[in-house]
């Protein structure tokens, strides 16, 4: 996961709970980065039709969307970076005669692959709307484990 996930995250919600259009500046004011990355970002999320986007003076970018029914895993997709996990290298050498190391990887990858799973299976459970209630109730959504 990347830094542009919690950008995405974070626009959304903050476009969500304004219900109006924002520019790219003013979402960067926000978020607390600068407007380019903002652009490139909301550019995926345009793609994706988490957002919509308004030209000329009072342009900007607009969640159009029902917060209910757009969750973290739809924004992770459109923000462009599944999976979640991604294997740091390739531990061992599948051509070696010690079982350890010939079999290291394909485990490893396999345990990538579960924790992929039980990541998207989560932030499906996360929605815009979920993550907007706990900043204004205080009170965090009680999600079951997987």
């Amino acid at each position: 996961m990347t830094s542009e996930f919690t950008i995405a995250v974070h626009a959304l919600v903050f476009l969500n709970h304004k219900g109006t259009v924002f520019s790219s500046e003013g979402l960067a004011a926000n978020v607390c980065t600068n407007a380019a990355r903002i652009r490139k970002v909301m550019a995926k999320l345009k793609k994706a039709d988490l957002v919509k986007t308004k030209e000329g003076v009072d342009g900007g970018y607009l969640f159009h969307r029902d917060s209910r029914d757009v969750n973290l895993s739809m924004v992770a997709e459109g923000s462009g970076y599944p999976p979640l996990w991604l294997p740091p290298g390739k531990s061992g050498n599948p051509h070696m005669a010690c079982l350890i190391s010939s079999g290291m990887a394909g485990i490893m990858d396999e345990l990538y692959g579960e924790l992929n799973q039980c990541c998207q299976a989560y932030l499906e459970k996360v929605t815009i709307a979920d993550l907007d209630s706990r900043i204004f109730t205080g009170a965090p959504k009680a999600v079951t484990a997987i």
